[in-house]
């Protein structure tokens, strides 16, 4: 049985269980909303609140630890400066677990995990394979039509091009004739005789 074991495995060994909770923790901090399985996302909800406990604080004592856990200058710049000072009046319950239903290859349960109060203009955590999939309704579906180049033509060394006349017309790509089957059917109305 397994009494007092306050953590998760997830199938890691202890040094990558660490890096990533680690990880997480630091996409959290960085977008304020991340996707995640559910068991991922309840350690990394752990190691966030105290992260964000230890930056309400403000104490140099406390950046040192955070840094050193963190192991990002960036991430623990951005907890302490725009994160943490969000959350004075709050003594805890930083960040909610959101259930996302289930993965689509292996069933796994997900969750998104994400600040309680996040700046509106947050950037987002990078789309999803299936998010990407939908076309936005406002981005213009097909390629963008390519510019036209201008055409260079060489000079000849019997002296300037003439510029092109506007009696010349433009040559007409020849009709096609049908493929295969149009060529069939040509030939099966000439061999047949005519009806009088």
């Amino acid at each position: 049985m397994r009494h007092a074991v306050r953590s998760r495995r997830l199938n890691r060994s202890r040094s990558e269980r660490a890096a990533l909770i680690r990880s997480l923790a630091q996409a959290l901090i960085r977008y304020e909303r991340i996707q995640t399985t559910l068991p991922k996302a309840k350690e990394a909800q752990r190691a966030s609140e105290r992260l964000i406990t230890q930056a309400r604080t403000g104490t140099l004592a406390a950046r040192r630890r955070v840094e050193a856990w963190l192991q990002d200058s960036d991430v623990t710049r951005t907890l302490f400066t725009e994160v943490a000072p969000r959350f004075r009046q709050r003594t805890g319950g930083y960040t909610r677990i959101v259930h996302a239903g289930y993965r689509t290859g292996d069933g796994a349960s997900m969750a998104v995990l994400e600040l309680v109060e996040r700046k509106p203009e947050a950037p987002s955590k990078p789309k999803t394979k299936a998010e990407t999939k939908r076309a936005p309704a406002d981005r213009p579906s097909g390629p963008a039509p390519k510019p036209e180049k201008p055409s260079r033509e060489k000079p000849s060394a019997r002296g300037p091009a003439a510029p092109p006349s506007s009696e010349s017309k433009p040559q007409e790509p020849p009709k096609k004739s049908g493929g295969f089957l149009g060529g069939l059917r040509k030939f099966f109305k000439k061999g047949r005789p005519q009806d009088e």
